[in-house]
């Protein structure tokens, strides 16, 4: 698996990096380039998924790009650590598999960090868990999209971000619970540099068993294991592709 490391170049604009992943994309499923993670930190802007409702969007006029993945609306920006697996999914393709092996890398990251984190059912993404003085908290989101077998979007990681940002919005739709990061839940602050080595790793490792594995582009051939499917989670699916959850 390739990794676009495209973190050096500071933070980069979202239509830029859209453009980005579908031309690789198309490549990935043409067999002319291995699965790739392009890794990123972006402009602040925000996105909404296919699922957004008009009372979840900003109402001081804050541009909004929608995009073709699932999911509501969230934000991106500098502090938060992005990542877009384009992979091929093994088959029959499996997205609750996929959003799930996401959710196990980042709990892996926060697990090596010092922060202990879970699912929520029903929710997409990474929280940690409500305390006698804090509500539900996220600190890593997920929506994803996959066509032709092959994923794109992906997830995104609260580091050292300015967290007010969110408060112009309902984050992924979500009204009776937290956004938090990385530095916030720690008593030191985590960069994205110092996280970024973590998730590559982990991703490497969640993806193993649902990807399709070749020793080039163009020859896939299936993983050596398999996993059972997790038991789904009343989170609605496109009957047919291209599929888009969060």
């Amino acid at each position: 698996m390739e990794i676009l490391d495209l973190l050096g170049e500071g933070p980069r604009d979202y239509r830029e990096l859209w453009a980005l992943q579908r031309e690789i994309h198309a490549d990935v499923v043409a067999g002319k380039r291995p699965d790739t993670v392009i890794l990123v930190e972006h402009v602040s802007v925000y996105t909404a998924g296919k699922r957004t409702a008009a009372w979840d969007r900003p109402v001081d006029g804050s541009e909004v790009i929608d995009v073709d993945r699932g999911g509501r609306i969230t934000w991106h920006g500098p502090g938060q650590l992005v990542a877009y697996p384009i992979v091929r999914l093994r088959e029959p393709v499996d997205v609750v598999a996929y959003v799930r092996a996401l959710e196990r890398a980042i709990i892996k990251v926060c697990s090596d960090l010092g922060i202990e984190t879970l699912r929520v059912e029903g929710r997409s993404g990474v929280w940690l868990p409500a305390t006698a003085e804090k509500r539900e908290r996220k600190v890593c989101a997920i929506g994803v999209r996959v066509a032709k077998g092959v994923t794109m979007h992906g997830l995104a990681l609260n580091c050292n971000p300015d967290l007010a940002e969110f408060d112009r919005i309902v984050p992924c739709g979500i009204s009776d619970a937290d956004v938090t990061s990385l530095s916030l839940e720690l008593p030191s602050e985590v960069t994205i540099a110092a996280a970024a080595p973590l998730v590559v790793a982990a991703l490497s490792d969640a993806l193993a068993d649902i990807r399709w594995m070749s020793s080039s582009a163009g020859s896939p051939t299936p993983a050596a294991a398999t996993t059972a499917t997790p038991a789904p989670e009343p989170t609605p699916l496109l009957a047919a592709e291209p599929q888009e959850i969060a």
